[in-house]
């Protein structure tokens, strides 16, 4: 997929997990959202990094990576989020070309799932809304299960709370 389908897939993704998180309220709705959506963004471009430092679909395209990214929040308590994007990264680039990911690089070989389109193909976008439902239907199950807590950080909301509360008379 290209960047701007990247992108669409984050914020869409962003705003569906913000809805499921909060309570019935728009306030803790847009204070989640604002948590959570840049470091889904920044995780859903970070692996195109490799366009610029390595091989493109290898270097930043593999699951060391995204091991990585997912520890990086228990170890350091910051980036969470960061590995949702990354994880939607990977599943619209497996879908969303046909030239497959090395996905276990530095081993050698690209890995793909034969029903993908084509980055410019007319049925891309089309692919990157259907890929951000089957992602919500999944967050759903994880909050219906009540295991949200792996998806969202407290912590950081309860300070995008207090800093726009008195901006926006919460």
């Amino acid at each position: 997929m290209n960047k701007r389908d990247h992108v669409i897939n984050a914020v869409l993704l962003s705003v569906g997990i913000s809805v499921l998180l909060s309570p019935p309220d728009a306030v803790d709705a847009l204070v989640i959202f604002l948590t959570i959506a840049p470091p889904v963004i920044l995780g859903a471009l970070l692996p195109d990094l490799d366009t610029v430092f390595g091989v493109h679909r290898k270097t930043f395209h593999n699951v060391w990576v995204l091991g990585f990214i997912m520890l990086f929040p228990l170890v350091f308590g910051n980036l969470y989020y960061v590995w949702i994007g990354v994880l939607t990264h990977f599943t619209l680039d497996l879908l969303g070309n046909r030239y497959g990911m090395g996905l276990l690089y530095p081993l050698p070989g690209f890995y793909d799932i034969p029903v993908g389109v084509n980055v410019d193909s007319r049925l891309a976008g089309l692919v990157t809304l259907l890929v951000t439902a089957v992602e919500l239907v999944f967050v759903y199950l994880i909050v219906a299960a009540g295991l949200e807590a792996h998806l969202a950080a407290p912590e950081l909301v309860v300070f995008f709370r207090a800093l726009l509360g008195p901006i926006i008379g919460v």
